[in-house]
């Protein structure tokens, strides 16, 4: 082995270890939009377990907060990522996405009286 290959090899392991980080955070991300997503189509039905729901697909350790008003749902999904092994608390970053439905559960419709939109 040369030298030049005993300094680029820890390099490249170096390199490919945060580019798999890298992708697993992008997953978590996902996990964490498609989590928004269930329980703001959840809650906006009027179904009471839109936060199992969420929980469900969300990363673990996943926080869901769910706003309502008038006429519409917001739901914020919130998870920590840590890297693997010693060096996690280096790379942590928080995960995180918010998504907004109408309510369909509002007697009325949406303007109070007038019947929703097709």
């Amino acid at each position: 082995m040369t030298a030049e290959t005993a300094v680029a090899m820890p390099a490249m392991v170096l390199l490919a270890a945060m580019l798999i980080w890298g992708v697993v955070a992008a997953a978590g991300q996902i996990r964490c939009v498609d989590a928004a997503r269930i329980a703001a189509r959840a809650a906006a039905r009027g179904d009471t377990d839109a936060v199992a729901a969420a929980r469900a697909a969300a990363p673990p350790g996943a926080s869901v907060e769910i706003a309502q008003d008038a006429e519409t749902v917001r739901v914020t999904v919130e998870a920590p990522f840590l890297a693997p092994g010693r060096i996690g608390a280096g790379l942590s970053v928080r995960l995180g996405a918010s998504a907004v439905a109408a309510r369909e559960d509002v007697p009325g419709g949406p303007e109070g009286g007038a019947p929703w939109p097709s």
